[in-house]
């Protein structure tokens, strides 16, 4: 199809037409776009709504609501990743020494995120903790002398963290009945496991949270457009056209920005791309999706409340860490457990079965070989997985609890998940399990890829965002964000005394305090 500009135009709103057929393509300009309504660009967005109010900011969604994608309470974990009971990020070498470093960065991480949604409340912009935030104990589980021995081990390490000092630890069969009474209350004697537990853990649901931080922008500087969808970028003099099209109206325009965020989750691939940055050659995305289990059972609920996370399959990506968890999604609580992992090409669960074919590109192709010829065992892991039966599904919920009727529980489909492939000097290619901002070398650009531990360390990215594209902006900033974050630029686990602070402030102001120790009134 050929476009061809008429002459007139003396609007400034130039006609296309199309084979005779006259259609309005409208210029527009803004200072930032934001591509995606999650988490990611709900933060963005509400941090530049205390910064620079006087800024015009555009939110393009493809869907026709906010966060329905990664960021939807039922197509992700919910857990607030802290690196408390995720054992992925503690790993034990062939001598058993338990390596914290990649955990104590998380919990650092979730920290920021925490005094950011406590300055929010301070300041009404989120007005009840509860409706995107909830306590609920996080606990590590080891089956086996293996499995203990590796539990024990990790514990001992971690609680000579100041971050991690509040950790418990027990093998006693009768105390592990006592914490978790749905898992251990009918187990058979002569069973061997270990569990380590932190009371003050926490469940979130970013779908709400998104959606209140999008409503607070969208009161200062922001308009939050659903149903459009960016379909390209090309660079200007002053930054980027951003070319979008209304879905529902049909109508496709474009929008001159001088800074664009492309936070679309699996969808930032294909977009970083298209831009055309240096600085995104060579990433690529291998997409897993999966399946969970669901009750609402009110007897089931009442006995498990916590995040209780085992150890990965052989070959398994951390993502598919089976784990049961405690879910609070609009004032009620769920029991949730998996992922049963899976593969489609799709990068969005409303995606497009090409994503992942027309992903692939000349500079990333022997990435993505490489990663391919050293990531059998994960193939293999997905094959085996894509091939379980419901029967095989829940025998591996059986390995968390005895109980288990088929009839108090349903399968749901969880959100996609796109790993990233990067260059490696050493391997040519190597497979990402955390999260990767990506920005252009003018600070003009910017777009995150990957997955976990990614929405609950959404506010410190985008710290670092401000810092890396906005340099000319940061240091007027810099007060403001440390009135927003205290600890900013800190490690707390070296001020012991300001981690108390804050952990006390956060945690009174969120009201992340153990139910039994709640003031009902």
């Amino acid at each position: 199809m050929i476009l061809q500009l008429s002459a007139a135009c003396p609007t400034g709103r130039p006609d296309l037409t199309i084979r005779g057929i006259s259609l309005t393509y409208t210029k527009e300009s803004a200072d930032v776009v934001l591509i995606g309504g999650g988490i990611m660009s709900a933060t963005l967005a509400a941090l530049l709504a205390e910064l620079q109010p006087e800024w015009d900011v555009r939110v393009f969604e493809r869907l026709d609501y906010v966060a329905r994608e990664s960021s939807d309470p039922w197509n992700n974990a919910g857990t607030g990743h802290a690196a408390l009971c995720e054992l992925n990020y503690s790993p034990a070498d062939a001598n058993g020494d338990v390596d914290i470093t990649k955990a104590i960065n998380i919990n650092e991480q979730f920290h920021v995120s925490r005094q950011f949604w406590s300055h929010l409340v301070d300041e009404g912009v989120l007005t009840d903790p509860s409706t995107f935030i909830n306590q609920v104990p996080h606990i590590s589980y080891g089956r086996g002398e293996k499995g203990r021995d590796y539990i024990r081990a990790r514990y001992e390490t971690m609680v000579r963290n100041p971050l991690f000092k509040e950790m418990e630890y027990t093998d006693d069969p009768a105390v592990q009945a006592e914490w978790l009474p749905l898992m251990f209350e009918n187990r058979g004697p002569g069973q061997v496991n270990a569990l380590s537990k932190f009371d003050t853990g926490t469940d979130v649901d970013f779908g709400s949270l998104s959606r209140q931080l999008l409503t607070h922008a969208g009161t200062k500087n922001a308009q939050i457009l659903t149903g459009h969808e960016v379909s390209d970028l090309n660079r200007t003099a002053e930054g980027w056209r951003v070319h979008v099209k209304n879905t529902t109206a049909g109508e496709t325009f474009a929008v001159d920005a001088k800074f664009v965020f492309i936070g679309a989750g699996g969808g930032a691939l294909h977009l970083l791309q298209r831009s055309g940055i240096a600085e995104g050659r060579g990433y690529g995305g291998f997409p897993v999706s999966g399946l969970f289990l669901r009750t609402s059972n009110p007897e089931l609920v009442a006995r498990h409340h916590a995040k209780v996370y085992g150890q990965a399959a052989f070959g398994a990506p951390p993502m598919s860490v089976p784990h049961l968890d405690t879910r609070v999604v609009q004032g009620k609580e769920y029991l949730m457990f998996g992922p049963y992992a899976g593969f489609t090409p799709k990068f969005l669960k409303k995606g497009r079965f090409t994503d992942l074919p027309f992903s692939v590109r000349g500079n990333n192709l022997p990435v993505m070989l490489n990663v391919a010829k050293d990531n059998f065992d994960l193939v293999s892991y997905l094959l085996g997985e894509l091939a379980s039966t419901k029967k095989k599904r829940y025998e591996a919920l059986a390995d968390f609890t005895p109980e288990v009727n088929p009839a108090d529980w349903e399968f749901i489909t969880a959100g996609q998940r796109v790993q990233v492939m990067k260059k490696d000097k050493d391997k040519g290619g190597v497979l990402g399990f955390g999260t990767e901002l990506i920005s252009a070398a003018d600070g003009s650009l910017a777009a995150l890829l990957g997955a976990s531990p990614g929405a609950s360390t959404a506010a410190p990215i985008m710290f670092n965002l401000l810092k890396k594209c906005f340099p000319r902006q940061y240091d007027g900033w810099e007060a403001r964000l440390k009135d927003m974050v205290p600890s900013l630029g800190r490690q707390l686990h070296e001020d012991e005394a300001l981690l108390d602070e804050l952990s006390e402030y956060t945690a009174r102001t969120l009201q992340i305090t153990p139910r039994e120790n709640r003031d009902l009134d």
